[in-house]
């Protein structure tokens, strides 16, 4: 599960940077964020973002039991409790990055749209 966020991230990165600078590619995201924000795509987008919000929950729940298990124990720690830990911690944070991301492209892509529309205006009452 960790290698496909890493994957995530890095293509949320990537779709970011294409965001940011001008270039042939970005008309062709920005187009084909138009289509996918059609339809039944806003729903679908708003299912995963809700399934990835209740794993992000989960995870940082078990991240809280296995520390409040290790100070239970009178300070000893248990080294496959020290994996465990470290394991979801990472999980939780390319989680929480993954969703943040996702927020950044949404919003990006809305000002993009509207500061178009707004040059689109100007030229046309020039």
């Amino acid at each position: 599960m960790i290698h496909l966020l890493f994957m995530l991230v890095i293509g949320e990165m990537a779709l970011i940077l294409t965001l940011m600078f001008k270039s042939p590619i970005r008309k062709l995201v920005i187009l084909s964020m138009d289509q996918m924000k059609q339809g039944r795509g806003p729903l679908v987008m708003k299912s995963v973002g809700g399934t990835m919000v209740v794993i992000f929950i989960s995870t940082i729940y078990v991240v809280m039991g296995i520390q409040k298990r290790s100070t239970d124990a009178a300070g000893v720690v248990n080294p496959t409790d020290e994996v465990l830990k470290a394991q979801h911690l990472l999980q939780a944070s390319l989680i929480g990055f993954s969703l943040f991301l996702a927020l950044m492209i949404d919003r990006l892509h809305y000002y993009i749209r509207e500061l178009s529309l707004l040059r689109r205006a100007l030229e046309a009452f020039k």
